[in-house]
């Protein structure tokens, strides 16, 4: 722990550090390059220190900002100078604008917000490194319930386990209109395999069956996405259930 003495003296570099925030203030990071956001961020995680060279460090192990964010705790935590608290401060910022999108799509009519939707997905599971199953619960104003988040599946996604019933059941109990499938593929592309379109229509037609559409179903795969509604692989709505 610091003593006294030290908690009084002056931050290395501290003028460089106060000309990194004043220009986030009256620019936000438009106003930085990369490696000055990064820097910003450590600041943030590691006071009295310079952070220049874990800055640098950082990027030059992951390539950028996003990469450095997906990055798991254990790989952030071999980069010299990095500590054990920036790991963990580098997930409340990731949970955090993941939550702060989620709450953004609540207020949005979700027919009309595909790109939203893709962004939104892109961002919570593109740097996933396990592959995860979720369902988001819409209301009849195509507007994302609150909390209408829910992972269904988490590991290696064993479809044996992804129970259309369990999720048309908590659809009910939430009253939800319609809902979008999704999950990822972390070390594929983003094509659907034979048994993502065998759920998928599974789902369609359990769905026809109780009035609940599926809207959507999103394949993540890093940067990539691909929605089955754009492909045509899901009937509009209205558009009854698929045939076998």
């Amino acid at each position: 722990m610091p003593t006294k003495s030290e908690k009084n003296q002056p931050e290395p570099d501290a003028g460089h550090r106060d000309r990194l925030r004043q220009r986030f203030e009256k620019f936000g990071f438009s106003g930085l390059t990369e490696h000055e956001v990064v820097e910003l961020l450590l600041t943030l995680c590691i006071p009295r220190k310079d952070v220049k060279a874990p800055a640098k460090a950082l990027l030059s192990s992951f390539g950028n900002l996003k990469a450095i964010l997906d990055a798991s705790p254990d790989a952030l935590r071999q980069v010299p100078g990095v500590g054990r608290v920036t790991p963990v401060a580098f997930r409340v910022i990731r949970e955090a604008a993941s939550l702060y999108l989620q709450q953004d799509l609540e207020k949005r009519e979700w027919l009309n917000s595909t790109g939203k939707l893709e962004d939104f997905w892109l961002n919570r599971l593109g740097g996933l490194q396990h592959e995860v199953f979720e369902v988001a619960y819409l209301n009849k104003a195509y507007q994302l319930l609150k909390d209408g988040v829910d992972r269904v599946e988490e590991g290696t996604v064993d479809y044996a386990h992804v129970y259309p019933r369990k999720i048309m059941e908590s659809a009910l109990r939430r009253a939800a209109v319609c809902i979008v499938l999704i999950h990822n593929h972390p070390t594929g592309r983003a094509i659907p395999s034979p048994e993502d379109r065998a759920l998928t229509d599974e789902l369609v037609n359990a769905g026809a069956s109780l009035g609940i559409h599926v809207l959507d179903h999103l394949i993540i795969a890093g940067d990539q996405v691909f929605s089955f509604r754009r492909e045509g692989l899901i009937p509009p709505i209205g558009g009854g259930p698929l045939k076998s």
